[in-house]
């Protein structure tokens, strides 16, 4: 099985062979692009940050038992003077109880040695019913509140 598109987008490496593999849920091929000493940061999220290529493996076994069809799609990628790979990306699939997923984001690789050392990982679930940018707008600045009153007053 090879669940990935757009993967040319990607430069030769171990970006490109993490993802290529993890289209095939190739496990260990796919955990072998990675540091020991790998480092993901969460910058959303902090208190997901971890160390360690085992935990990658951790999660992406619980990914590929839970999510058996999971298909992953590129769609940007470019590579930074510096080596640093950017990639936007998703993944979709359907979980065994049904449920299906979506998730789109950004990652953004640091590569040594030629594996990867270091990601800044934004991936999150993909929303359809959270409102509109007015609505997101006014929650994030506090006046979702003030403008349901003034919505609901009467001159």
């Amino acid at each position: 099985m090879d669940a990935t598109e757009g993967l040319g987008l990607l430069p030769d490496g171990p970006v490109r062979r993490m993802i290529a593999a993890a289209g095939r849920h190739d496990l260990d091929a796919m955990v072998a692009e990675f540091a020991d000493d790998y480092e993901n940061i969460t910058p959303n999220h902090p208190d997901r940050s971890f160390t360690g290529s085992a935990q990658v493996r951790a999660n992406w076994e619980a990914l590929f038992a839970g999510i058996p069809d999971l298909a992953l799609t590129v769609h940007a990628a470019t590579t930074a003077a510096d080596g640093t790979v950017w990639m936007e990306w998703s993944n979709a699939g359907t979980r065994r109880d049904g449920v299906p997923v979506h998730m789109a984001g950004v990652a953004i690789f640091t590569l040594r040695a030629g594996r990867i050392a270091r990601v800044r990982f934004y991936l999150e679930p993909v929303e359809h019913a959270s409102g509109d940018v007015n609505a997101a707008v006014r929650g994030v600045a506090g006046t979702a509140a003030a403008a349901s009153a003034r919505e609901g007053a009467t001159p």
